[in-house]
């Protein structure tokens, strides 16, 4: 999955540029870990810039897991998209999504999943685990519609075994046997 970059050469708003490079520093080392100070040197804006687009970290934060949700979600839905398209099943389908993403150079896990464990020492714990919560649930409803499932204990199984794979990933475990796993499970639930 490719995100657009603060460092490309083309024309972006002050506002984005913050706002992307936010997304990659908070996305690979955490909100947690990345403060003002960091974010306003690495987006090359003076600190009365930055806090004219965004007036907290807080605020910055909740900009970057929308912007992360709308990203991810339309990369998701297009690659299960054209993995469905091909002929492949639910579970290939779903395998080969996520496989493209964990051999990515810029997989760091599932920002949501990183997010709630983070949501505890910010102010605004309810709006993330809110953000979070909804994203998981958005990505639910898109691999029910796209796949047909009707069953919600079904859908429900299949996003406990991504998040599982996702989590094993990102622990540095091998890619092939996660998506092994990951796919031997999807066929006992979907029955393919």
């Amino acid at each position: 999955m490719k995100t657009q970059s603060a460092s490309n050469d083309t024309k972006i708003s002050v506002r984005d540029k913050i706002l992307l490079t936010a997304h990659d520093l908070f996305y690979s080392t955490g909100f947690r870990a990345t403060g003002v100070d960091t974010l306003i040197k690495a987006s090359k804006v003076t600190k009365v810039t930055f806090y004219r687009h965004f007036p907290s970290k807080s605020l910055l934060i909740l900009a970057y897991l929308h912007y992360r949700h709308e990203i991810w979600m339309n990369w998701f839905e297009a690659s299960l998209r054209r993995n469905l398209a091909e002929g492949q099943v639910l579970s290939d389908a779903i395998s080969a999504t996520l496989c493209e993403w964990f051999n990515s150079s810029e997989f760091h896990g599932c920002a949501f999943i990183n997010a709630s464990a983070e949501a505890k020492s910010e102010e605004i714990e309810n709006e993330i685990k809110e953000i979070c919560c909804d994203h998981k649930a958005e990505t639910k409803k898109k691999i029910e519609t796209l796949a047909g499932i009707t069953d919600e204990k079904t859908s429900n199984d299949i996003m406990m075994l991504i998040d599982g794979a996702i989590i094993h990933a990102q622990m540095g475990m091998d890619t092939e046997a996660v998506i092994n796993a990951l796919k031997t499970g999807l066929e006992k639930l979907t029955g393919q």
